[in-house]
This record gives C-alpha cells, sequence and structure tokens, in this order.
C-alpha cells in the first residue's frame, strides 16, 4: 500500500513474504544423460546404478541398527531405571539426593559416524521412553544463557526470553505454543513440567491412580538432555549447567547423556571434583570403528549379493582412507557409493553389471557398438588368444552374444565361490603365529585380489604352519570352514563340503582307534606351541628347519598322513577358486579400477586446486578470452591470478615496491595504453587499491607472509607451480 501524505503520523505496512528459494539438488539422471550417444543406454545404466544405490543404502541402514542395537538397548534400560528407581528407597541408598545420573557413551573418535548413532538413540528415547528429550552441540551453547535457551525451547516447544539481551527472532520449530515468551530459568521449566505431570496423572478420571511402577514412569518421564559432543563444549558453561542442575534435582528428574570421543577420563578433565561429584556416572561403550569396519566390508564387499566390485586399488585408497584420515565407516561407506556412480557413468558395459538373468537379457539388448567395445577389453583379447574360433568371434555378433553369456555366468559362479573359499582360508589362517596372509579377512582379499595368493612365500609359510597344528586345533579349524561351506549353495562349494566332512570323519575314526600315541601328539604339538609365544624371526626359521629335517628322518604317522590330506585339499581350493579376478574374461564389467579418481575426490588437495585456478583462471570463471597460446596468464586476468603468476618469479624474499611496478606494468597493457606515453606502468591509486587487495588475498590463502627481517618485503611460503 502506498500514501502520499507528508504529515506526521504512523503508518503500517504489512512485510513482504518472501518465497524461499528451493535448493538446487543434484540430478543423477541428468549427470548420466548429460553428453551420451547413446541415451537408452545411459538410462538403462542409471535404473541399474540407483537400484543398487538404494540397496547399498538399505543394507548400510540395516547393518548400522544391528551394531548399534545393543549399546542402544542398554542406554534406554539405563533411564527406565532411573525413572522407575528415583522414588523409592533403593535409589536413594545407591546415590545422594543431589546426584544427577548421567550415562558416559564411548564412541570413539570416528566423528562423523557419531550424527546417526545420536539420531537413532534420539528417536527411541521418544517413542518408548519419555516425550522430553533434548540433543545440544557445542557450536549452539557457547554460552550459559544460550544453553539454557536452548534446552528450555526444545523441552517446553516454545519461546524463551534471555534477560538483557536482544537477539534476532529465530524461526520456531513446528506446532510452537504462540503464547507469551517464558522466563529462561530451570524454574519456569520445574514449574512447566510439574503442570504438565499433573494434567498428565488426571487426564483419564474414570481409571483409579496406580502406584505401579509402570504407571508412575509414565506420568513422570524423565527429562533427557544429550550432550552430543562433549570434548567442544566450553568446560566453565558445562559447569555452571551442572551446579544449577543439581538444585532442582529433587522437582526436575534429569539424565545426561554424555557422548565421549576420546576417553572417559575427559569427563575428570573438564570437569573439577566439586562438579564430578554431583553426577551419577555409568559408562557404556560402543563397538570399536575397526570392528564396524570389518563387518561392513563383510557384509557389503566380500559377497556375492551385489554384483558391484573394487579391485585391489580402489580398495585399498579407500581402506588407507579410513585408517589414516578420519576411522569413519560413513565415509567409507560414501566413497563406495562414490565408485558405485562413477563406475556406471564411465563404463558404457555396466548395463551388463547386475544380477545373473538380469544380464542374459541385457547382452540381447547390446548394440554393435557395445560389441565392439567388448571385442577391445584387454580381458577378452587374452580370452581370444586361447580360442578357435578367433575370426569368428571378431565378425559373428550373434556368436560373441551367446560367449558373453556363458562368460558372464562363469563371472558369476567365480563370485559365489571366491568369497566361500576366501573366508575358509582366512578362519585357518588367522589363528597362526605372526599372521602370515593377515589378521583381518579384507587384509587377504587384497592379496587375492593382486596376485596369485599361492605363489606367495607367506602363503607358503602358512601352508607349512598349518602342517604342523596339533590334532584337536585343526579339528576346530576345519569345524569352522565346515561352518562357512554348508549353507553356500553351489554344486563345488557342496562337494567341497562333503569331502571336507570325510576329511573330519577320518580325524575321529582315528582318534576313536587310539592310532596316535600320546607322545607323538606330544612331540608336535610342543613346536607350534613355542611358535606361538613371542619369538624372533630367527628362531622361527631355525625352529621350521628342524621339524622338517626330523619329518625327513622318520617314518609319518597316521595322523601326519591324514593332515597333509586335509593341507592338500585346502591348497586345491585355493588354487582353483582364488585366481585373481583379472585373470577372469569381462571382468571390467563388474569391477572399478579408477583408483586414482577415488584419491582425488576423497583426499582433497585445496593448495592444487587453489593453484590451478590462479594460473589457469578461464577454466574457472568460463572465460574463453583469458586462454593464451604459451599458457601464461593473460593480462586481463583478475588481480589475484596476476600478482600470483608474478610472485612465481620471485625468490624467498619479494620486494613489494618491484612488485607493484610489475603489477602496473602488466595491468597497464591489458587496459590498452600506448607503452610509449609517458603514463604508461605508472602506479595511481586505483592501481595501489587493487594491488594491496590483491596481496591480501595472497596473504589470506597462505602463499606469502609478513617478515620481520626488511619491512618492504614479504616471504615467499610455497614453492613451484601446479
Amino acid at each position: 500500500m502506498a500514501t502520499s501524505s507528508f504529515s506526521r503520523g504512523c503508518f503500517v505496512f504489512k512485510p513482504s513474504v518472501k518465497k524461499k528459494k528451493k535448493k538446487k539438488t543434484f540430478d543423477l539422471e541428468s549427470y548420466f544423460t548429460h553428453g551420451c550417444e547413446d541415451a537408452d543406454s545411459s538410462k538403462m545404466r542409471f535404473k541399474l546404478c540407483l537400484d543398487l544405490w538404494n540397496k547399498i543404502k538399505s543394507e548400510t541402514e540395516a547393518l548400522q541398527d544391528e551394531l548399534n542395537r545393543k549399546i542402544l538397548n542398554s542406554l534406554l534400560e539405563f533411564t527406565r531405571k532411573c525413572s522407575s528407581n528415583r522414588h523409592h528407597s533403593k535409589w536413594a541408598s545407591k546415590m545422594r539426593a543431589s546426584e544427577i545420573p548421567t550415562a558416559a557413551l564411548v564412541l570413539g573418535v570416528n566423528v562423523p559416524d557419531h550424527d546417526m548413532t545420536f539420531q537413532s538413540l534420539f528417536d527411541l528415547l521418544r517413542l518408548s521412553v519419555t516425550p522430553h528429550v533434548v540433543s545440544l552441540q557445542a557450536k549452539e551453547c557457547g554460552a550459559l544463557k544460550q544453553l539454557m535457551k536452548r534446552v528450555l525451547e526444545r523441552v517446553m516447544d516454545t519461546v524463551v526470553a534471555v534477560d538483557d539481551e536482544e537477539e534476532e527472532e529465530e524461526t520456531q520449530p513446528s506446532g510452537a505454543q504462540l503464547h507469551k515468551s517464558i522466563h529462561c530459568s530451570l524454574a519456569a521449566l520445574c514449574d512447566w513440567y510439574i503442570s504438565k505431570t499433573k494434567k498428565s496423572s488426571f487426564s483419564s478420571p474414570g481409571k483409579k491412580r496406580s502406584s505401579s511402577v509402570v504407571e508412575e514412569q509414565d506420568s513422570h518421564p524423565p527429562v533427557v538432555i544429550i550432550f552430543k559432543d562433549l570434548e567442544a563444549f566450553n568446560p566453565r558453561v558445562l559447569q555452571d549447567f551442572i551446579l544449577i542442575c543439581s538444585r532442582y534435582i529433587h522437582r526436575l528428574p534429569l539424565v545426561f547423556i554424555f557422548g565421549v570421543a576420546t576417553s572417559p577420563s575427559t569427563i575428570q578433565h573438564m570437569l573439577p571434583n566439586t562438579v564430578s561429584s554431583l553426577l551419577c556416572i555409568e559408562l557404556f561403550q560402543s563397538l570399536s570403528c575397526t570392528q564396524h569396519l570389518t563387518t561392513v566390508i563383510d557384509k557389503l564387499i566380500l559377497t556375492s549379493k551385489f554384483p558391484f566390485k573394487l579391485n585391489g586399488k580402489v580398495m585399498q585408497v579407500l581402506v588407507s582412507v579410513f585408517l589414516y584420515h578420519d576411522f569413519s565407516v560413513r565415509n567409507f561407506i560414501k566413497g563406495l557409493q562414490l565408485a558405485l556412480l562413477e563406475h556406471f557413468h564411465s563404463q558404457p558395459l555396466s548395463s551388463l553389471c547386475c544380477r545373473k538373468k538380469e544380464a542374459q537379457l541385457n547382452v540381447e539388448q547390446l548394440g554393435p557398438g557395445d560389441l565392439e567395445r567388448i571385442r577391445q577389453l584387454p580381458s577378452f583379447q587374452r580370452y581370444l588368444k586361447e580360442q578357435e574360433e578367433q575370426n569368428k568371434l571378431m565378425t559373428d555378433n550373434a556368436l560373441l552374444k551367446v560367449v558373453c553369456k556363458k562368460l558372464l555366468k562363469d563371472l558369476h559362479k567365480y563370485h559365489k565361490n571366491y568369497y566361500p573359499v576366501l573366508r575358509c582360508l582366512h578362519t585357518l589362517t588367522s589363528s597362526l603365529p605372526r599372521y602370515p596372509l593377515g589378521k583381518q579377512i579384507r587384509e587377504l582379499h587384497l592379496i587375492c585380489l593382486e596376485r596369485n595368493v599361492w605363489e606367495s612365500e607367506d602363503y607358503q609359510s602358512a601352508m607349512k604352519l598349518l602342517r604342523m597344528l596339533a590334532k584337536d586345533e585343526l579339528m576346530s579349524l576345519l569345524q569352522k570352514c565346515e561352518d562357512v561351506l554348508q549353507p553356500v549353495n553351489s554344486k563345488k562349494m557342496q562337494a567341497a563340503f562333503v569331502q571336507l566332512q570325510e576329511l573330519l570323519t577320518k580325524f575321529k575314526q582315528l582318534n576313536a582307534a587310539g592310532e596316535m600315541a600320546p607322545s607323538v601328539e606330544e612331540k608336535f604339538t610342543s613346536p607350534v606351541k613355542s611358535l606361538q609365544k613371542k619369538t624372533d624371526l630367527f628362531q622361527l626359521q631355525k625352529t621350521l628347519l628342524e621339524m622338517n629335517e626330523s619329518r625327513r628322518s622318520k617314518r609319518m604317522s597316521p595322523f601326519e598322513l591324514l593332515r597333509n590330506e586335509a593341507v592338500e585339499f585346502v591348497d586345491s581350493l585355493v588354487k582353483d577358486h582364488l585366481p585373481p579376478p583379472e585373470s577372469r574374461p569381462l571382468y571390467e564389467v563388474c569391477y572399478y579400477s579408477s583408483s586414482a579418481t577415488v584419491r582425488r575426490h576423497l583426499n582433497a588437495t585445496p593448495r592444487t586446486s587453489i593453484q590451478a585456478a590462479l594460473s589457469r583462471p578461464q577454466s574457472y570463471i568460463q572465460n574463453d578470452s583469458l586462454k593464451t597460446e604459451d599458457g601464461t596468464v593473460s593480462n586481463a586476468a583478475p588481480d589475484i591470478c596476476i600478482a600470483y603468476k608474478l610472485h612465481l618469479e620471485c625468490g624467498r624474499l619479494i620486494n613489494l615496491y618491484d612488485w607493484l611496478e610489475a603489477y602496473s606494468t602488466v595491468v597497464s597493457a591489458a587496459e590498452g595504453n600506448d607503452p610509449d606515453s609517458d603514463g604508461f606502468g605508472k602506479v595511481d591509486e586505483v592501481k595501489h587499491a587493487r594491488f594491496i587487495r590483491a596481496v591480501s588475498e595472497l596473504e589470506f590463502l597462505g602463499f606469502i607472509k609478513a617478515t620481520k627481517k626488511k619491512t618492504d618485503h614479504v616471504a615467499r611460503l610455497t614453492w613451484g607451480g601446479c
């Protein structure tokens, strides 16, 4: 509404409601179809990629819930116990009246994974224990007033006023009450809680009030406050908040949950004894991040359920990022999803990376271009050299489709047999001294991906150690292998399972017949027991040589013959089913191998990116006029690019006046001034200001810094260009 009055008065204008701009989301389908010649093939690959993406996501969420179930159930039981025992004599005997029940949840240093755990805990508490749950982060609780304000607002679901402070209006949470703001104090929270519990107690007058624990817990639910990142909180703020809460513990059933990333001793370092004595702390330890990673790899990678696979180098990059950067399983799964996306986008033949029946159907839909790509695959080229029908396969598309169906079927069978045998080999070798093939199954998997594992020295030493195991140890390991092979639905694995059962039966019959004397068994078990103790490499080699010589000089017992038969059986399984996937034709269809792409996305290098932007600004601002023939920075480039280029030509110390003179000359040439004129290259106020801004930006980015050696110089901090 407009007005033309010039007189004094008060005019009210309703503020215009601005529509919120929708955030641009990443369109996965357009990413696949952009720049692709075959739109149908790209859509098919997009559909397969999205299907696998959703399956991995759902499997990950289910796995996360399963791994956290035990610790979350313990926390729920803790909060229920605190609520039910508060009004009983048992509670008073366990703790003083002023103590606040506190759960210290040690989650580990994998901070990116904590959000998912705390969200699950928050939802479960709201669902089954109490509606009064508050989750706090240190970044929103810098002062005591802010901490109190967050607690009251989220528990009472209303606006809270802070004394002597005019804060900006914040968006109210959904369903917020539209009444006057409440004073920011725990006394107000206590009054609200008492009125709330009275209403719930007398909400059903037809029913008689019961004094049972369940009804008392329902009518007086606890107020749970979760401190997600305890180490990041201001210790003084936390101390004052605990002191205030301890005074209201008689009126308000508070329960604290501390999220600890490092060690439980952090609580002692942050809180003095006078404050920590007000807390009744119980410790809860979650599953370690390395155990979590082992489970994720076992469920998502070491399985034939998902046709998409990683080669050894990509797998090594993901594991290295986990071990040497953040210990985050969540980021590891993001890296797996990134590899999945890149594989289906960059590999036109990834439409065959699906289940066996779907792959057979997709082969029929391959066009002449896709069939030609199959002929150019390195694995298929090696396969052609061993075939008699080379010429027909290079020219006959129908025959090629038949052969591709057979090869894909063999590839699926290879994966179905590979993982059970891998687990059997890991079961046998992970219990040996010094772990010759690795303690974790992922280490053995990486070895099998890179080369023939049976040709390595570590494998040979593992087989020698297996030939020295005692009867009970060997039978126990073989029974574990039997449990691995039994559920596998494969003809070869079922045949191996039957053969393994026969070996175990022979061992039992040998034991029942008493073929092996105790003295002989003791003779062979003693060296192995000595090997299991801490020893050096020289002593290990010496013991192995002595046992080999003693074995040659005597006649082998029935147990030794049967033990060698069992080891040879395992060796034959390994040689038949654990060759590297690169030896299989068409393995490129399922295996992603671009480790450089994954490393570039996950291991960010800010300095390299900044140097590339300053050296080639035309690529970042999409201005082709800045391109030069010799690859140098154009005179018309942004000021910071010109200053960066000139600073590369200097030594360790840079004279600011010389730098300014050179900058002014370059800028004057870009402005089109006559080089022969008197004013060419002279420094004016505008150029001086632009130069100062460019130098300040370079200092902020870390390329230069001020030095005390010379006042009119700056020190250069980086060497070498992009």
